[in-house]
């Protein structure tokens, strides 16, 4: 049974950026045809999708925040990886790593427990 855990800087400053690390377990990050997810959720306000990463290294973007985002990996450690550039206070949520069952248009069947991080000077 694959396992996600995100970690990372539960506190940011406005400006900065930031990063957060998914380490997967009970199954590999490379294993064909699964995609890679990050989601948050900003306080009393819905799931946002954020952006994913393939099997294959291949990544993928929400248009509202292709500009600050990126997706990467190490599959040495069988972690991905987001950064968020120039946060604000309104990027305050918690974060949540996730995998699709299938493609990335398919539903998430596994996710991490969620990190909140706080974007505040």
């Amino acid at each position: 049974q694959v396992q996600l855990e995100e970690s990372g800087p539960g506190l940011v400053k406005p400006s900065q950026t930031l990063s957060l690390t998914c380490t997967v377990s009970g199954g590999s990050i490379t294993t064909k045809y699964y995609f890679w997810s990050w989601i948050r959720q900003p306080p009393g306000k819905g799931l946002e999708w954020m952006g994913a990463i393939a099997w294959s290294g291949s990544t993928w973007y929400s248009p509202s925040l292709k500009s600050r985002t990126s997706i990467s990996r190490d599959t040495s450690k069988n972690q991905f990886a987001l950064q968020l550039t120039s946060v604000n206070p309104e990027d305050t949520a918690v974060y949540y790593c996730a995998r699709h069952s299938g493609g990335l248009d398919t539903a998430l069947d596994a996710w991490g427990q969620g990190t909140l991080v706080t974007v505040s000077s």
